[in-house]
């Protein structure tokens, strides 16, 4: 099956944060490839990857990076494509510097920014763009949010068990 998420990193120090990307997008059965680059270190390929995205029939980017973390950025501005950035805590400052580089996109280049280390909640997105156009992959997305509200009741009534007892 085609990919239809491609999920890159701008090093591979960055593969335990966005391993959560890749195992939300397994769990829903979204194909996807994940790819190492560096818009710093490997400008061409990043805009090689960025400007061919679409034609291999990836719907959504997903890149992490930290410290500078222009990944987004860059793949934005050479990509017709939504792109999700997740900033990645891997530098002094904890991952503000990453967070900053990816929210203050210029006008005209959007990147959706998640939250510092977030890369479940881009998969997460990326599960609900596709979803527009896939029904079967929107109930399977309400099924993941009716599961949610399953949980927090089983911990809601422990909670008041042992309040309670």
């Amino acid at each position: 099956m085609k990919p239809l998420v491609g999920i890159l990193m701008g090093s591979d120090s960055d593969l335990p944060i966005m391993r959560k990307a890749a195992d939300i997008l397994k769990s829903f059965d979204v194909p996807f490839e994940l790819n190492v680059m560096s818009a710093h270190r490997t400008p061409d390929r990043a805009h090689h990857y960025a400007t061919t995205a679409h034609t291999r029939g990836i719907k959504v980017l997903i890149a992490g990076a930290g410290v500078a973390a222009h990944l987004a950025g860059v793949i934005a501005a050479n990509s017709p494509l939504p792109v999700l950035g997740v900033p990645i805590n891997s530098g002094a400052l904890r991952g503000l510097d990453a967070l900053l580089a990816t929210v203050q996109m210029p006008s005209g280049i959007p990147v959706g920014t998640v939250a510092i280390d977030g890369s479940k909640n881009a998969a997460l997105l990326a599960v609900q763009i596709l979803a527009t156009s896939d029904p079967t992959l929107q109930q399977r997305f309400l099924d993941y949010k009716a599961n949610m509200v399953d949980e927090v009741d089983i911990k809601n009534a422990r909670a008041q068990e042992q309040l309670f007892a």
